[in-house]
């Protein structure tokens, strides 16, 4: 039996029957059912639900959505994303659709159900280990990504990603970034693997370890560029991707992706003490993968990047299901602080 938060007319944003398209709230509550309706795709998959009985189609429907194509893992057959096409009806005046797309690629994350859990599980391992972008469903993605691209312009594409889904998202918009097309993208609660230093109350005990842990990653980052020194200047790989700034949305009570609050406000505070140097080097590496590349792999962190505008939802959750959940992002009364973070 589907649960009540697959039903859009239950869980869904219904009072939002008028987007407005340059509102950032609008923005994210539509980007995020986009996300949602590919999680229903695939349950609606595993539960052979079809035709009348299908639960997805009100989840982009119900914002003039099409959906063009799903996009399936080559693994388990289960659908992980979709392309959605912006069909506003003829009622709609020009200046109402300013800053709409026309398409936006959606990714899910993990489904706990057994039709899809082992490869998504699979895929979870592979986002650990910095080994996402070696997989056959981040291809696919990218794929789709560069496709889409070429056949409508970039201004015209949207990612969207939730958890595992947000990943292929910063994954993907990296890759295009580095070419210097900057796709407008929404990553709702992207992991961010790391000790759980936001967790800790102390304020001065935080920032104690995180300072400490900037002088020695920038000092291992230093002594790793020493010793690949060539006769070129090395050019700093964050400044080739410092101008896509894609929206972040974290929980604090969301340990999976909590830590990009202390990456963002420690690299500021860094800056406000005239320590701005040390972060710089620091901001682009984590200590796992300078000791994997230590021993001659390759480890780049997929998860940092050097800007953003974070959006910290600081609504009292419920539990780690709720703070986690992408349900809580098209909510019309959350206790919201944004920030724009520019790599300088």
């Amino acid at each position: 039996m589907a649960s009540e938060r697959e039903y859009f007319s239950l869980s869904g944003p219904l009072h939002l029957t008028s987007v407005d398209w340059e509102s950032a709230h609008d923005q994210r509550s539509v980007a995020a059912c986009l996300v949602q309706g590919v999680y229903i795709l695939e349950r609606d998959r595993q539960e052979k639900r079809q035709d009348a009985h299908a639960l997805a189609p009100p989840w982009w429907e119900f914002f003039h959505f099409g959906l063009l194509r799903c996009l399936v893992d080559d693994a388990d057959s289960s659908i992980f994303g979709a392309i959605f096409e912006f069909k506003p009806p003829a009622s709609c005046c020009n200046h109402s659709l300013d800053g709409s797309p026309r398409y936006v690629l959606a990714f899910r994350g993990t489904i706990t159900k057994p039709d899809s859990l082992s490869r998504d599980l699979e895929l979870d391992l592979h986002l650990i280990r910095n080994g996402l972008h070696r997989t056959s469903r981040f291809e696919i993605a990218m794929q789709a990504v560069r496709n889409m691209v070429a056949a409508v312009g970039d201004s015209n594409v949207w990612l969207a990603g939730h958890s595992l889904g947000s990943a292929m998202v910063m994954l993907a918009g990296k890759s295009m970034a580095k070419g210097g097309i900057f796709l407008k993208s929404f990553l709702f609660n992207p992991p961010f693997f790391s000790a759980p230093i936001e967790r800790i109350k102390s304020k001065k005990l935080k920032h104690g370890i995180r300072f400490a842990t900037s002088v020695i990653t920038a000092g291992l980052t230093l002594a790793m560029k020493a010793k690949h020194q060539s006769n070129r200047a090395q050019e700093d790989p964050f400044a080739a991707l410092s101008a896509w700034a894609p929206c972040l949305f974290v929980n604090p009570a969301d340990h999976i992706c909590s830590e990009y609050i202390g990456y963002f406000e420690h690299r500021k505070k860094m800056e406000e003490i005239g320590a701005g140097g040390i972060e710089r080097l620091a901001t682009q590496n984590s200590l796992g993968s300078l000791l994997i590349n230590a021993m001659g792999k390759e480890a780049e962190p997929l998860h940092l990047i050097p800007s953003a505008r974070m959006t910290i939802n600081a609504t009292p959750s419920r539990d780690f299901k709720y703070a986690h959940g992408i349900h809580q992002w098209w909510g019309p009364d959350l206790q919201l602080r944004s920030e724009l973070y520019k790599y300088k």
